[in-house]
């Protein structure tokens, strides 16, 4: 999404690298430890959790939810099971898998993965990959594109895959860190005039549209955003260009079109019209802004970040989006005064201004501040997509433009000649030390992780089997958890989705007749009770009404066990659902009260 505006730089003709002028020999071995080093940082970056099953990233019930995409798709792989919905959540309705970020594009490939060890290792994986395939994915499109040092192509592959905005994202969103198809999509997008051909690139486009769709419409939505006001600013600066390139830009876009929507047609119609479809988004989109001092600040998860200010300029963890720092900020500056003269550098800075402008939201913040001033995305709220955008997530457009810029900037330098700006100090090192030192500061920490309860050995080991008979759920307590941390989720993906069970996290419609999104499931009054209780620790007083509530509730979900494992007030849970339906039976991990009988 973000990283599609700056690729958007592959429209420059001028900048396309005759291949005469690349190092003579071959090149892998270089290129194989640009990205090895690639991959070495994204594992250092995930080290909290490999080998530590009773850990989840920082966003732990965002991480429960891709586990259990993730175990999805490779469930659909091997069993058959419908991709788009599933009843082995939110039993018997189940969820419109479409209509959530059911990443298909990220877990049928990772299939291999999850089934031999697991929804938590798939998932450690997938962020690898999305961290180092968006890095090598920029390095390969700078490389072969735009600059002829390949240590310019790496910094600006650096910054593009591991900017500030893109850990936030990787520790809970994946369908957002993904973006390393968007690359490969801007290469075909703005191919040089010279390489003609409209049909084998306009197929190729389509294809990878359809793969991004699978990871995340959100980032190809900002993807199309992007490209398009690059596509205008290149226009505007360079219009000869522009007039020559256009004919096949727009035969390629017409045919990717085309086999897009082919390929599109039923998911898409699944998505809005099938069963568990809602309409509208399930929280407040525009009330995720950023605030204007965070372009400048520091990330919680770098060398210099710590909690308290990015609490006060971001929504969430998940959303320091921009965080850029000050150096960072103004060496993209002065790269722009200096490279004035090229459309490329023009039209980066209009898309990468206007989309930072954006991520302010509906009404300008400074430190915390509310300023009354309205903010540019006021202007565009209302429009279709947009209303449903976050607006704090403009701002990771804004990390491959300035990763491009810098690399722009260094193969400049590093090929210019000319004289030096003072005895002994070359024009070159002086700038690499400026990009070294605007970096420094923005150098990534491992994603934090936190403790989860562990999965009860009864579930993780498969006691309950015996139990539930073909058709029947298990109910964990408490059955719906809305929006926070789902345990029945947790235990559903780290058991490959070998149970059905109501409740879960994802976005699914109020009721049967009420199509207005909302997080989980429709509360029945036994979940809102268990809820209640496990969030405040406190029995309630119980009468034979709720009892009654309990089995019909029950008989909802076509309960066989209802399970508890390890919460902070267990133990008044457990006294409250041995109120509603009787002694439990201790078991490994936690307590299980067999309702085969009384739901019949």
């Amino acid at each position: 999404m973000t990283a599609g505006t700056a690729s958007s730089a592959t429209a420059d003709p001028a900048t396309a690298v005759p291949a005469t002028a690349r190092r003579s020999g071959p090149a892998w071995l270089p290129d194989a430890l640009v990205v090895a080093g690639y991959l070495a940082l994204a594992v250092l970056l995930t080290s909290g959790q490999w080998r530590h099953a009773g850990r989840l990233f920082h966003q732990a019930g965002d991480q429960v939810l891709f586990e259990w995409m993730l175990a999805h798709a490779a469930r659909a792989v091997v069993e058959g099971d419908n991709p788009l919905y599933s009843t082995a959540l939110n039993a018997p309705e189940g969820v419109n898998l479409m209509a959530n970020t059911s990443v298909l594009g990220l877990g049928v490939p990772l299939a291999p993965v999850t089934l031999l060890f697991g929804s938590q290792a798939a998932f450690c994986v997938a962020v690898v990959c999305c961290l180092a395939g968006t890095a090598t994915a920029w390095y390969a499109l700078l490389r072969r594109r735009l600059v002829t040092a390949r240590s310019a192509a790496a910094i600006g592959g650096l910054i593009c895959g591991f900017a500030p905005g893109m850990i936030a994202q990787a520790g809970a969103h994946l369908h957002m860190a993904a973006q390393f198809l968007v690359p490969a999509i801007l290469a075909l997008v703005f191919r040089p005039a010279t390489s003609g051909g409209v049909w084998r690139p306009g197929v190729g486009l389509g294809l990878l549209l359809v793969w991004q769709v699978f990871i995340g419409e959100e980032v190809l939505v900002f993807l199309a955003l992007a490209a398009g006001v690059f596509a205008l600013g290149y226009a505007l600066a360079d219009r000869v260009a522009a007039r020559q390139l256009a004919p096949a830009l727009l035969g390629r876009l017409g045919v990717a079109a085309v086999v897009a929507a082919v390929l599109l047609a039923y998911p898409v119609w699944f998505q809005f019209h099938g069963p568990q479809h809602y309409s509208g988004m399930a929280f407040a989109t525009h009330g995720f802004q950023l605030d204007a001092a965070s372009f400048t600040a520091s990330a919680r998860q770098t060398v210099l970040g710590d909690d308290w200010l990015p609490g006060l300029l971001s929504p969430n963890p998940t959303e320091e989006n921009s965080f850029f720092g000050p150096g960072l900020l103004v060496l993209a500056v002065v790269v722009v005064i200096w490279l004035w003269r090229r459309p490329l550098v023009r039209a980066l800075a209009g898309c990468g201004l206007l989309f930072a402008l954006l991520s302010l939201g509906t009404e300008l913040r400074v430190d915390g501040t509310a300023t009354g001033i309205p903010g540019p995305y006021r202007l565009v709220a209302g429009l279709p997509l947009l209303d449903l955008a976050v607006p704090a997530r403009f701002a990771l457009v804004c990390v491959p433009v300035l990763g491009v810029l810098m690399a722009l900037s260094l193969d400049r330098v590093r090929a210019a000649r000319g004289p030096r700006t003072a005895p002994g100090l070359p024009v070159r090192l002086l700038w690499t030390g400026a990009v070294a030192a605007a970096l420094l500061p923005l150098v990534p920490t491992p994603i934090r992780a936190v403790p989860v309860a562990p999965v009860p050995e009864f579930v993780a080991e498969g006691g309950w089997r015996p139990l539930v008979p073909p058709g029947r759920t298990v109910v964990a307590v408490p059955p719906v958890t809305g929006a926070a941390l789902s345990p029945v989720m947790l235990w559903s993906a780290r058991t490959r989705l070998a149970f059905r069970a109501p409740g879960g996290y994802f976005i699914g419609p109020t009721g049967p007749d009420d199509p207005a999104a909302r997080w989980g499931a429709p509360d029945r009054p036994t979940a809102a009770l268990l809820r209640r209780v496990a969030e405040t620790g406190t029995v309630p007083v119980l009468t034979d009404a709720d009892r009654r509530q309990a089995v019909e509730d029950l008989r909802h979900w076509r309960a066989a066990l209802v399970v508890l494992g390890r919460l902070a007030h267990g133990e008044p849970v457990r006294r409250t659902v041995e109120e509603l339906l009787g002694p439990a039976r201790p078991v490994d991990g936690g307590w299980v009260w067999d309702v085969r009988d009384r739901v019949g």
